[in-house]
């Protein structure tokens, strides 16, 4: 039996996405073998996220300053915006580093089942982003659910009467997919978003 100590640590570890008892148990055997290479520097880092967690007062991005080094990069074009539901979604896409612009995290998607209103939700934030000017495009990067795709129509609706190009992220086919495998909402996506061979 383990220490209330290490069990503690173990059910922590469990409640983690990706983490059942039996590899939050595995990841707590192997700290405490390599307490000096592993334990030691995991304490250190989440100590020092914790101390300097912040989310971003402009984007909703969580990191450890505020603005997020995000925001804070000149680099980034202004001019487009990505609006996501979570900062997973962010991570996501910027880790692909295929989008020069700058993003907005909503903090959820519309959902009439789980009680989520568009008041609960930084769309208010993301009109007076937009209503500040400077924003010539906003892609809309909501995941393909029922519910992804109603809040995207819902922010495409309330920002038509801004003069700027709204887009929203290609669904469909996935590279190296094959028909047989896909549920029939994707193929029908693919097949509504046909366009002519090139």
């Amino acid at each position: 039996m383990a220490s209330p100590e290490i069990e503690t640590l173990t059910q922590a570890l469990s409640r983690l996405p990706g983490f059942g008892p039996r590899s939050a148990r595995r990841a707590v055997l192997h700290l405490v073998k390599k307490r000096e290479a592993a334990l030691i520097p995991l304490v250190d880092a989440l100590t020092a996220v914790q101390e300097r967690l912040a989310t971003c007062s402009i984007c909703g991005n969580v990191d450890t300053i505020d603005p997020c080094a995000i925001c804070a990069d000149p680099r980034r074009d202004a001019r487009a915006l990505c609006v996501v539901e979570d900062v997973a979604d962010l991570w996501a896409l910027d880790r692909a580093r295929l989008f020069p612009g700058r993003y907005h995290v909503l903090g959820g998607r519309l959902s009439a089942l789980e009680g989520v209103r568009p008041e609960d939700l930084a769309i208010d934030t993301l009109l007076r982003r937009i209503e500040a000017g400077g924003i010539d495009e906003v892609v809309l990067a909501m995941n393909a659910t029922l519910e992804g795709q109603t809040t995207a129509h819902y922010i495409a609706e309330r920002i038509e009467r801004f003069p700027i190009r709204v887009t929203q992220l290609a669904h469909g086919l996935p590279v190296g997919g094959e028909l047989d495998y896909l549920d029939e909402g994707t193929l029908a996506q693919a097949l509504r978003a046909r366009r002519p061979v090139a």
